[in-house]
């Protein structure tokens, strides 16, 4: 059993992550300022405490108090428009606030950190599908911010022995039975999709002009389970004598290798809804690329990690049965 805190730990991927980690027998604390997270969704058994990850003094404090000897490290801002219209923002926590939580993890002498990365760190990719020894080359401050905390990580490992796995992923997607994804704004495709179903709000693609076989934009996407199953196989590898963290930094792609045009995901989901989903085009997003598709054999060869939900129609199905037993999202 390990001691894992997990920052935002009440968030989408957070939740399902504490979720598998109890599963597995470890202990776990949850840290989260709740702007985007929900209390409720903080999985029986994990402790939440509400605060920020970038206050170094409290985290120190946190991390003795209770005996932590790993980070998961999933809290951030994350919307790409944001960040674009507000950079300090996304630096200002992104990297400020995570260089804080390794300066208390360091004082605290917690030196394992996984931490949730992105495929936004690769830009336009010169290749698809993406390996992570591909050009960084992010086109928007959001990605630019994971970029850098990545070097962040591998510089702490060469100076201070820090073991790190960095999780790069892509679209993540789905539900388990007892959590979903519950975002205002909304900005992912497939929720909003769902909410544009329930509500008859009107839905918009944004752009069906890129270079894709369809117009729309291309995106690898991960069931929420199966990255919080990544998330516990990368807690493992960076125990204190497993060679696969003796450098400090690893980094691993996650996706499950193919990819689904905008139109491929309505298409889904109008076979598990029964019916058709009216959309408007609008004009392109700032800052998407047009195709993004994983290589993750890395995470398979070194992890031993491989998706077990490939189909958009489980993705799509699980987020949808959510949806249903959970009208209006969380209650917090």
């Amino acid at each position: 059993m390990t001691t894992i805190l997990v920052t935002g730990g009440a968030g989408y991927v957070g939740s399902v992550s504490v979720a598998a980690l109890l599963a597995a027998g470890h202990e776990v604390a949850v840290l989260d300022d709740l702007t985007t997270g929900h209390s409720a969704a903080v999985p029986s058994g994990a402790r939440l405490v509400v605060g920020s990850y970038g206050e170094q003094a409290p985290v120190e404090r946190l991390l003795r108090e209770r005996g932590v000897e790993a980070i998961l490290h999933c809290a951030a801002r994350s919307l790409v428009g944001e960040s674009i219209i507000d950079p300090g923002k996304y630096y200002r926590d992104n990297v400020a606030g995570g260089v804080a939580l390794l300066e208390a993890a360091r004082a605290a002498g917690v030196g394992r950190v996984v931490f949730s990365s992105t495929a936004a760190v690769y830009g336009v990719p010169d290749a698809t599908p993406i390996p992570e020894d591909a050009p960084l080359r992010p086109i928007n401050p959001y990605g630019e911010t994971k970029r850098t905390f990545e070097g962040a990580l591998r510089w702490y490992g060469a100076a201070y022995g820090l073991r790190s796995v960095s999780l790069r992923y892509f679209n993540v997607a789905g539900a388990t039975a007892e959590l979903g994804e519950d975002h205002d704004p909304e900005t992912h495709l497939i929720p909003a999709v769902l909410r544009a179903v329930e509500t008859g709000a009107p839905l918009t693609i944004f752009g069906d002009d890129y270079p894709t076989p369809d117009g729309t934009c291309i995106r690898d996407y991960i069931h929420v389970a199966d990255l919080a199953d990544a998330h516990l196989r990368a807690i493992e590898a960076t125990a204190p004598g497993d060679p696969r963290t003796d450098g400090g930094a690893l980094v691993c792609n996650l996706g499950v290798g193919g990819g689904f045009s905008n139109r491929e995901v309505v298409a889904a989901a109008e076979a598990v809804v029964g019916h058709a989903i009216p959309f408007t085009v609008g004009p392109r997003r700032v800052g998407d690329p047009p195709v993004l598709v994983a290589a993750a054999d890395r995470a398979a060869t070194v992890l031993g990690w491989r998706p077990q939900h490939t189909t958009l129609e489980s993705m799509v199905g699980s987020a949808w049965a959510w949806r249903q037993a959970n009208p209006g999202g969380y209650r917090d």
